[in-house]
């Protein structure tokens, strides 16, 4: 499984209407979370963030929302940002343009946020030039590579903590798949980093 901890500086240059990273002029970054809500893993994601007074923003699948619409309504009661990530977590280099943008409608009309991650990260030149009339097409600058099997989670806190700086975007899950890594490394990063001086925000 082949991917950057930090997102190379070409990429940004090659697809500059993509947001990598917010600079705020101050020591702020923003944690986000992909594939959820799950009932196993976001309401210890929530408690985490609770205890370090932290806000994030939780890329959301129209399905799973459907599934848990408590949870969903939960993340948003205690004041975190909630964006679209598809319905059904469609990739779109290998989806038709047409099926694509019905599946990000479709969570649309349950999320209702102008904020959106393409699941993979993956979306072709023409399905950008589509969404970004509608949404802010979020992407990231330090990828915590929780979901690997092959990370520890050394490696997972160290891809982290290596490469966040002022207004970094940076991902987590809160997929099944992720979770053992995601719940040891998510309280190391928000510690270490409030000690550093850093706060949390939702984009």
């Amino acid at each position: 499984m082949f991917y950057t901890a930090k997102i190379p500086w070409i990429i940004k240059k090659i697809f500059p209407s993509l947001i990598y990273n917010i600079d705020k002029g101050e020591k702020t970054v923003f944690i986000t979370f992909d594939d959820g809500p799950v009932t196993q893993t976001t309401p210890q994601i929530l408690e985490i963030l609770d205890a370090f007074d932290a806000k994030a923003t939780f890329f959301c699948l129209g399905e799973y929302i459907e599934n848990y619409p408590g949870l969903f309504e939960m993340i948003k009661e205690k004041g975190h940002s909630v964006g679209n990530h598809t319905y059904y977590h469609k990739n779109g280099w290998i989806t038709r343009n047409m099926d694509y943008f019905r599946d990000v409608e479709k969570a649309d009309a349950i999320i209702n946020s102008n904020l959106f991650r393409p699941p993979y990260g993956k979306l072709k030149p023409s399905q950008i030039k589509y969404l970004k009339k509608k949404y802010k097409i979020v992407m990231w600058d330090v990828v915590s590579g929780d979901f690997d099997p092959a990370t520890t989670k050394e490696k997972c806190f160290t891809n982290v903590m290596k490469n966040v700086e002022n207004g970094s975007i940076i991902v987590f899950h809160d997929s099944l798949n992720a979770k053992e890594k995601m719940l040891d490394v998510l309280p190391r990063v928000l510690k270490e980093l409030s000690e550093l001086g850093y706060v949390f925000e939702g984009l």
